[in-house]
């Protein structure tokens, strides 16, 4: 994502769906103090991630324990001190489980929670600005996207530097900036609630994950595929880990290194007919530390990526 600007308040925040004999309902939340009916959302809290902050809030204002699905744009308008507030939302699917486990309670902040109808929601929402929001869902539902499945494309975070290192580079591990990167994105990646961890087996990728593999209580499957070690390009083997992926439809990450990742993008880009834009190859551009999420249909895998996000290391 761009830079966050100084002037600007950023929150996030979902729309929770869930299907009800056969329909799809949305959850619209009732403030109680603006005496407003809206989508669940909030402010970020100092260090938070956007993904991190959409999870939390859901949970704080609904009870609703979710991970993320597709992003639904961002909303923006100006407050009365003269800043701008810029609210980024995501789809999140809220299983039958998930609703009964609600721990939600009439509070000073929110008076109600409804689960409503997707056709009656437009009319009960306070702001056209959420109703936007809800235009850009109802364009997924409309495609069959609006159950997905995400990929999510991490570079490893800071290593030590190759020139002091003189060791072999398969064995590299990361710098303690990079130690500090691996933990501090722990709670973005859990915003999608990844059932597979997938690495190159080296050691400054593997670092990267551990922190999230020891809190999702996860194994690690390392792979030479996706090491810059043995690294050349285009492969039979790399076409394989993403076809067992689109296979499965689970969320899953994936650590690799700066020269493999655009391969990885056309590789999910080649097996879901997606064209190969300047936007996409954006997205293979990252950072140390920093990831893509790609959102595929679960129904059709095999058809167009839906959306394609990209975060930033943010320490």
């Amino acid at each position: 994502m761009s830079p966050r600007l100084p002037e600007t308040v950023y929150a996030a925040g979902t729309v929770c769906w869930r299907e009800i004999k056969g329909v799809i309902h949305l959850a619209v939340i009732h403030r109680t103090v603006q005496r407003d009916d809206t989508f669940p959302k909030g402010k970020l809290d100092p260090g938070e991630s956007l993904p991190q902050c959409a999870v939390r809030e859901t949970w704080e204002e609904t009870g609703l324990s979710v991970t993320l699905g597709a992003p639904l744009g961002q909303t923006r308008y100006e407050l009365p001190n003269g800043k701008t507030k810029e609210v980024h939302y995501w789809a999140a699917e809220v299983s039958d489980e998930a609703a009964k486990s609600s721990v939600f309670t009439p509070n000073e902040e929110v008076s109600s929670v409804r689960w409503l109808p997707i056709h009656k929601v437009a009319k009960e929402l306070t702001y056209d600005l959420d109703r936007h929001v809800l235009e850009l869902f109802n364009a997924l539902v409309a495609t069959e996207a609006h159950k997905s499945f995400a990929l999510i494309i991490l570079r490893h975070a800071k290593a030590l530097d190759p020139l002091t290192y003189h060791k072999a580079d398969q064995t590299r591990p990361l710098a303690e900036y990079g130690l500090r990167q691996a933990e501090h994105i722990v709670p973005s990646l859990q915003a999608w609630g990844p059932a597979k961890i997938i690495s190159s087996s080296s050691i400054r990728c593997i670092q990267t994950v551990e922190p999230f593999a020891a809190a999702r209580e996860k194994r690690i499957t390392t792979s030479d595929d996706l090491s810059q070690h043995t690294f050349r390009g285009a492969s039979q083997e790399i076409t394989d880990i993403i076809d067992r992926r689109l296979h499965k439809r689970k969320n899953a990450v994936i650590c690799s290194h700066g020269p493999v990742i655009p391969v990885l993008i056309e590789e999910i880009a080649a097996a879901t007919g997606t064209p190969t834009t300047a936007a996409l190859y954006h997205a293979a551009e990252l950072d140390t530390g920093s990831y893509s999420v790609v959102h595929i249909r679960a129904n059709n895998p095999r058809s167009r990526i839906i959306a394609f996000e990209t975060h930033d290391a943010l320490i």
